[in-house]
């Protein structure tokens, strides 16, 4: 009864929805009645309350075990702990769409509230946020419904949780994906509902720019979350393979990062208002197209949800109507937004265009790599795969320049060109710094990686250039901006670590037998098989290693596992990691030989952590940044 309870409420949800949208268009024609801004922002919160209430619902169903419900059933059992049948409801399709909506009904919902009751787009914006929840909620409803029952009796028992799935954080990596995905419909919505209007007199940069900068910060660290969960969890040792998901998740951070300049540029020099409004559009619409890749089936991921396209179909036409609607307006409005002001050479504001013309040129980059296979495939029927090497090889140049940009940018002026001189004595510590530096790391590793290279000196000269800048300031008690400071040496660390890790570090495949030493390489001198043991835990059997490594003069243990999930028969691999401030020893455990030895993967990983470092410092400044602009 609870479900059907709830399924009835998220049907309200969306009949509210439709009165709101028939409701204004009809007034639209006709005199505009006083009240009727307040009827449908009631209407519209009570929808986004409906919709809260059947969510909650549909936790208490999966916290009871409810597995009449047909998406319970298949991802939930009653041996799970509470924690993972409540993260189980987003771990699939139809439930992690659940969630996409809660998540696009609250920002909408405290944005809308957050305006005054007279601002001259908040009816607007009202109309666009519920045309959006609406076409999600009717794809949910119509295409996946998650309140569907198994008739007549159910089942028993269920399916369980996806293995890999079972991990804490599965409570975390999604929702703040989601969050920052969704996030972006602010802006999204509030500029098309201004280029609609069309008083271009208003001021609407300051109403969404918090609001997509609090986005920003939850895309970073789902973003970030996941390659952390993929590194410790799958096994592999790695962070990032360029899968078409990772990717489709990487385009909305690249474009709501352009965004984010230009809104400093529109709002502090009245320049690239057209532009910025065109990267506002951008986002959201790129959210559209990964929520398209993800759920249509059209690609082979480990991320990917869904294989059906009738879902397919719903999502793509309702992603190009959505998108095309916001851009046509966007063009028909082009010529009105034309700014008085041109763009100064050699100032901030050149600097950071051409920046964001190299993160365009990122994301069509991307948008290639992932589309072109699809359309070969259609075309030919011929698998074509697009992986890392294309990936490497584009960014590296990108890169480069864009590093190059910054490092100038640092001194440089609003409204007001930096001449040659100050360009080259700004450039001139850095550079010769950042060469050194990168020749040293070549001499000492002996290691040539032109692409590698590349990032190490880029990273260097981001970082080399804010250190120049903040001992400048503090003999000549200059301003700096703290915010962008700490969020572009994160950046900079960002470049530098991670072309470190490519090449220092290195992997090694061991076949040994129980109770055997074996020499590894000059920095473990040591490794032994110690024991293996066989655990009964509540719902998969553990086989657990015991390993000793002796590496850099220390002794290490390590306990890799080989897990069997019961209920689904699937075997998973658990990492044992040795992690310190400068890399990370990580093992895995193979399968058993013929010979009753077992295969071992060894992997010793650098400046690792200083991956997840760089994102926090880039996090951190975005929230200085907010604080910021709260207390100015």
């Amino acid at each position: 009864m609870i479900g059907e309870i709830a399924h009835f409420l998220s049907l309200s949800a969306a009949v509210l929805l439709i009165l709101i949208l028939i409701f204004n268009v009809f007034f639209s024609f006709n005199k505009i009645h006083s009240n009727q801004l307040t009827l449908s922002l009631r209407l519209f919160n009570q929808a986004c309350f409906l919709v809260f209430v059947s969510f909650g619902m549909y936790i208490y169903l999966a916290i009871s075990d409810d597995f009449s419900i047909v998406y319970i059933a298949s991802h939930s059992n009653s041996q799970l702990p509470v924690f993972y049948k409540v993260t189980s409801i987003w771990s699939a399709h139809e439930g992690s769409m659940f969630l996409w909506i809660v998540f696009l009904t609250g920002w909408s919902i405290l944005f809308l509230n957050s305006l005054n009751k007279n601002h001259p787009l908040k009816r607007l914006t009202l109309l666009m946020l519920s045309l959006i929840i609406l076409g999600f909620m009717l794809f949910l409803l119509i295409t996946s419904n998650p309140f569907e029952r198994i008739l007549p009796f159910g089942v028993i028992e269920g399916a369980d949780i996806n293995p890999i799935l079972q991990d804490p954080a599965l409570a975390i990596h999604p929702p703040m994906l989601y969050l920052g995905y969704v996030g972006f419909v602010i802006a999204f919505s509030y500029i098309t509902a201004y280029l609609f209007n069309g008083d271009f007199e208003l001021q609407w940069e300051q109403d969404i720019k918090n609001w997509s900068f609090v986005a920003w910060i939850f895309l970073t660290i789902g973003i970030t979350l996941g390659s952390w969960w993929a590194y410790y969890e799958l096994g592999w040792g790695g962070y990032w393979f360029w899968d078409p998901v990772e990717n489709v998740a990487l385009m909305p951070w690249l474009a709501s990062t352009a965004f984010m300049h230009s809104l400093f540029a529109s709002s502090k020099s009245n320049v690239l208002k057209a532009w910025t409004m065109f990267l506002g559009i951008l986002i959201f619409s790129l959210s559209l197209f990964g929520a398209f890749i993800v759920r249509s089936g059209i690609i082979d991921s480990v991320h990917s949800f869904a294989n059906d396209p009738e879902r397919g179909l719903y999502l793509l036409g309702f992603s190009g109507f959505i998108s095309l609607l916001a851009m046509g307006i966007f063009a028909y409005r082009i010529p009105s937004l034309n700014s008085s002001k041109l763009v100064v050479i050699g100032s901030k504001e050149s600097f950071l265009s051409m920046n964001n013309i190299l993160m365009i040129t990122s994301i069509f980059s991307i948008f290639l790599g992932v589309t072109y296979p699809l359309i070969i495939e259609s075309i030919s029927g011929d698998k074509v795969s697009i992986g890392p090497p294309y990936y490497n090889t584009i960014f590296a140049p990108i890169i480069l320049i864009a590093s190059i940009f910054i490092m100038i940018s640092v001194d440089a002026a609003w409204q007001r060109s930096m001449s040659l001189r100050n360009i080259s004595l700004t450039a001139a510590i850095p550079t010769v710094f950042s060469l050194i530096i990168t020749y040293v790391v070549w001499y000492a590793t002996g290691i040539f990686s032109i692409l590698a290279y590349i990032g190490i000196f880029s990273g260097l000269l981001i970082l080399t250039s804010y250190f120049v800048r903040v001992i400048n300031n503090l003999f000549n008690k200059r301003f700096i901006n703290k915010g962008s400071a700490i969020a572009h040496i994160g950046l900079g660390l960002l470049f530098f670590v991670v072309s470190m890790n490519s090449i220092l570090s290195y992997e090694k495949n061991l076949n040994i037998s129980l109770d055997q030493t074996v020499a590894v390489d000059e920095s473990v001198t040591a490794f032994s098989f110690d024991d293996i043991k066989v655990i009964k835990a509540s719902n998969h059997d553990i086989i657990s290693a015991e390993v000793s490594i002796r590496q850099d003069g220390k002794n290490v243990l390590l306990n890799p596992q080989k897990r069997k999930y019961i209920t689904r028969g699937q075997i998973t691999s658990e990492s044992a990691i040795q992690a310190t401030i400068l890399k990370d020893t990580y093992l895995t455990i193979g399968d058993q030989l013929e010979n009753g030895s077992w295969t071992f993967s060894l992997k010793i990983n650098y400046f690792i952590k200083w991956i997840w470092i760089s994102s926090a410092l880039m996090v951190l400044g975005m929230l200085i940044t907010i604080f910021k602009q709260k207390t100015s």
